[in-house]
């Protein structure tokens, strides 16, 4: 856990408002479930390619469905509180693991 610190609290470079959102993985386990979905429907697929032209078509038409709706994660206006990259600290400073 002390090794991938710094990657779980990745977060925390965002501003608090984005938090729970960054932090969550519904979206991620949505996209999933709807790629579990279809393969079943499917039944066999019989190569990788197969694979990738169903996972690619979900993703295109997920992409498709949140553009039409027009729904963005984050609001133009708390993206801008997010400071560079180079201006970002080195470490989180969350957790004192020398202690």
């Amino acid at each position: 856990m002390i090794e991938a610190r710094e990657d779980v609290l990745a977060f925390r470079h965002f501003p608090p408002q984005h938090w729970k959102k960054v932090w969550s993985t519904n979206l991620l386990e949505r996209v999933n479930e709807e790629i579990k979905r279809r393969t079943r429907v499917v039944g066999i697929l019989p190569n990788d390619a197969a694979i990738e032209r169903l996972v690619g078509a979900v993703l295109l038409e997920q992409d498709e469905h949140w553009q039409l709706e027009g729904r963005r994660m984050f609001s133009a206006e708390s993206m801008a509180e997010i400071p560079p990259l180079d201006q970002l600290p080195a470490q989180p400073s969350l957790l004192d693991v020398t202690a």
